[in-house]
């Protein structure tokens, strides 16, 4: 499933493909075939992403509200369109472009007070400049679950993924069973500006990188990291592999329904009941 970072980069790149101009939508796949009449022909107004939610904004209060899960897509390009290959759950086109979606898990039009409820039940996104880290501390400093489950809580932390709460995690040394009640307001502020600026550069990039200049493969003559999802990790799908700070094994085992990734020296057990 897509991290916050690359809805956010998606809500920049519709901006600037469509924004202040009128949209023609359509439903290929006819499954979004009653919310694309009710924005046809409107003037998309702005765009903006809140965690893994995408939110276009119409004229007369009209918005789509897309999450894409673990498959859905977007496809782009320049007019003339091409023909509807696949499933295509919602076709726009304007402005000299047009944009497919694919598969996702959401694609409807909310009024207003639907999009109040969806911005309500969300936590506070790193890449939003509007966010509350003292909203997500309050409820982390609350909770005797463990930091990672908090952390991929999107009632929490918005927009906070599989990768982006692994590798937090190594880069603060805190193991991720580490309960939310022994997270002072000190170290939740350095967790999360080290989680927004990693996130920033996800956006600036268009991939996951949080191995610090001196981990680099440059740095380390070593091989660059190969997976489908790209960029340079610490721990995140590198079980058995060395650490790359103290050569331990990475140790992988499941928590919160997903699998997390740590260094057993690097992120030691908190002992006692002390805060971290």
């Amino acid at each position: 499933m897509p991290e916050g970072h690359t809805i956010h980069r998606l809500a920049t790149r519709h901006r600037e493909l469509f924004v202040g101009n009128p949209v023609a939508a359509s439903s290929p796949q006819g499954r979004f075939a009653t919310g694309a009449a009710l924005i046809d022909g409107r003037v998309l107004r702005d765009t903006e992403a809140i965690g893994k939610h995408l939110l276009h904004h119409y004229e007369d209060d009209r918005t789509v509200h897309v999450h894409l899960g673990l498959y859905g897509k977007f496809t782009e390009g320049e007019l003339p369109v091409p023909g509807p290959v696949g499933q295509i759950r919602m076709r726009l086109t304007g402005s000299g472009h047009w944009l497919d979606l694919r598969g996702p898990t959401a694609c409807e039009v909310l009024e207003p007070a639907a999009v109040a409820l969806l911005r309500a039940r969300l936590g506070a996104d790193p890449l939003r400049d509007d966010a509350d880290p003292a909203a997500a501390h309050a409820r982390i400093r609350a909770s005797t679950k463990p930091l990672f489950a908090l952390l991929m809580d999107q009632s929490i932390v918005a927009g906070c993924g599989l990768i982006y709460a692994n590798e937090v995690l190594f880069r603060a040394g805190l193991a991720p069973e580490t309960p939310g009640t022994a997270i002072g307001a000190a170290r939740w502020t350095e967790i999360w500006d080290d989680l927004r600026a990693l996130m920033k550069e996800g956006v600036a990039r268009g991939r996951i990188d949080t191995v610090h200049t001196e981990h680099t493969p440059e740095a380390m003559s070593r091989a660059p990291r190969v997976d489908r999802h790209g960029g340079e990790v610490y721990v995140y799908r590198r079980p058995g592999q060395p650490c790359l700070v103290c050569g331990t094994a990475i140790a992988r085992g499941p928590m919160a329904g997903r699998n997390l990734y740590w260094c057993p020296t690097c992120q030691p057990p908190l002992r006692g009941s002390r805060t971290a």
